[in-house]
């Protein structure tokens, strides 16, 4: 553990030199000035017991500069009674809490304590967050590249910007960059900037005093205030209008908001995720987007493929929905037969993740057993993949007629010997036929019907036992 004491206290730091117990700690201090700074710079730091002496040290915001080179540091405000209202705004800005001094050696090495392991359990999360990650992206060398992106990114405050067509998944990638940043505590607020009326969106995104419009009977938050020590992601960052995207970059250049109607700017401390769908070169272009606020949200630049160009990703996504959708329907579903699942790999997804996870959602409510069928996905997607499934034949055999190498059976002469065989293999268990066929009971009695086989489909069920009707009961 590293610790660092910025105080100019020399009595507070010879106890702690002298007393500190806790194995395995580098102690840090210094009176301010560049040796402050430097010390800061190179990272690692635990915990830091910050003065307010010190919470500016040449023009430079110490406990943003702490945050920032810092990802993860618990910073501990040192304050005298005079200073409370200093350290209260510190707390506000992110410091976890303030101590008034004097303070004992024992209280600091509670505190380095829990800091310490909180530290540790984040970085257990965060291996396990980007296994699954890894998993669930798919292993395309382009989705590796931004996991591996977004996982040096995420513990910084730094501004991002993710492109992508719509449904790629940039609200999700946006809350994985909010669960392994150092705010995965605080919230995630998200918002539609195109679904908010242009009357609205400042009131909406920074607040408004009361009477400042009409109808606005009460002050109210804004969802930056909301956002505070969280992050907040903006979606279709495009569609705000040149007004509110000056209120934006001045914002991300003071961190300070001011609400609708009201004379005096509010501190939050926010970070900020954008995301769009159209080409925001092209509207800086033709004047309907700030080039300045374009640069200054891209600070990094995340560009998600469709999933069509990331295949290998699909089957990961399948389970995790087939998962939610099964739990939120009470069912125990296990899989999918293989010829659902070709369908879904081969096919394009112009809607990308979102129609996907609707296509799950859709055959998860239809799905009759334990796995989903073909059937059970919607119409278009069998149509757009070249109609019903084509049964391949079992290995060693040939799909002529009569023995004829130059004679070809017909789709139904082919598809009827299959199902026979299936019988014959599955020893005319028709459920374990069906599953195997990757259709339901339902379809094979069908088919059964329309290819002559009702014989084998009434030889299994004939040595069901006999429903004896229940005696009717004689009148009182």
């Amino acid at each position: 553990m590293k610790i660092f004491i910025l105080d100019n206290d020399p009595e507070l730091k010879k106890e702690v030199f002298n007393n500190w117990s806790i194995p395995n700690t580098e102690i840090m201090e210094s009176s301010g000035g560049q040796n402050a700074i430097k010390l800061l710079t190179q990272g690692g730091i635990s915990a830091m017991f910050l003065s307010t002496d010190f919470l500016t040290i040449e023009n430079l915001d110490i406990l943003d500069l702490a945050k920032e080179r810092n990802p993860g540091i618990e910073v501990f405000i040192l304050t005298n009674v005079r200073d409370t209202q200093k350290a209260e705004a510190a707390v506000q800005r992110g410091a976890h809490s303030f101590l008034i001094k004097p303070v004992n050696v024992k209280l600091l090495e509670s505190l380095a304590a829990k800091a310490l392991n909180h530290s540790l359990t984040r970085k257990n999360v965060r291996a396990l967050e980007e296994r699954y990650l890894e998993d669930l992206l798919g292993s395309s060398p382009t989705m590796k590249k931004i996991l591996k992106t977004v996982t040096k990114v995420a513990p910084t405050n730094s501004t991002i910007l993710i492109s992508g067509e719509s449904g790629t998944g940039k609200e999700f990638m946006a809350n994985i960059v909010h669960r392994l940043s150092s705010r995965s505590d605080e919230s995630f607020v998200a918002v539609n900037c195109g679904a908010i009326p242009e009357t609205l969106v400042e009131s909406e995104l920074f607040g408004s005093r009361k009477g400042s419009y009409t109808g606005s009977i009460a002050d109210r938050k804004g969802l930056f205030e909301m956002a505070d020590k969280g992050t907040l992601f903006l979606d279709e960052i495009g569609e705000l209008s040149l007004q509110t995207q000056v209120k934006l970059l001045r914002f991300l250049q003071d961190k300070e908001i001011r609400r609708v109607g009201d004379n005096e700017n509010k501190y939050v401390d926010v970070r900020v995720i954008a995301a769009s769908n159209k080409d925001l070169h092209k509207a800086i272009a033709n004047g309907s987007f700030r080039e300045d606020l374009y640069y200054r949200l891209s600070i990094f630049h995340l560009t998600l493929p469709p999933l069509r160009d990331r295949r290998s990703s699909i089957p990961s996504l399948i389970r995790t929905f087939v998962k939610k959708y099964s739990a939120q329907n009470k069912k125990q579903i296990n899989g999918m037969a293989k010829s659902a699942e070709a369908v879904l790999m081969n096919y394009d997804y112009p809607g990308n993740i979102r129609q996907l996870e609707n296509i799950i959602e859709h055959a998860v409510a239809l799905c009759e057993g334990e796995n989903i069928v073909l059937e059970d996905l919607p119409d278009y997607l069998v149509k757009a993949h070249g109609g019903p499934v084509m049964f391949a034949l079992p290995k060693g055999e040939e799909a002529v007629a009569d023995g004829n190498p130059n004679s070809l059976m017909t789709l139904a002469e082919l598809e009827k010997n299959y199902i026979r065989k299936a019988l014959e293999v599955c020893h005319k268990n028709h459920t374990e036929a069906a599953r195997r066929l990757g259709i339901s009971r339902s379809t094979l009695w069908r088919k059964l019907k329309e290819h002559g086989l009702e014989d084998a489909h009434a030889a299994a069920t004939s040595h069901a036992p006999a429903t004896v009707p229940a005696p009717t009961p004689s009148p009182a």
